[in-house]
């Protein structure tokens, strides 16, 4: 993971095309701006895993590794 230091108002430029920019810097939060373009998705991590949490089936173990009819 690459760790940069910025300031508020200064940005980091990715891929020539996504400027993320340091809006506000308060306590232990910092507000990022964020400018791409339309086919590149940006969403907060937590949204993303609570989305595939919901998309997962909750697996039954024994449905998922059912006893061989060997043992039956």
């Amino acid at each position: 993971m690459l760790v940069l230091s910025r300031k508020k108002d200064e940005s980091i430029v990715i891929n020539g095309s996504i400027v993320v920019t340091i809006v506000e810097v308060r306590g232990d939060k910092v507000r990022l701006g964020i400018v791409a373009p339309r086919e590149v998705s940006v969403h907060r991590s937590e949204v993303i895993e609570a989305i595939e949490a919901r998309l997962m089936p909750a697996v039954d173990p024994l449905v998922a590794d059912p006893v061989p009819p060997s043992l039956n």
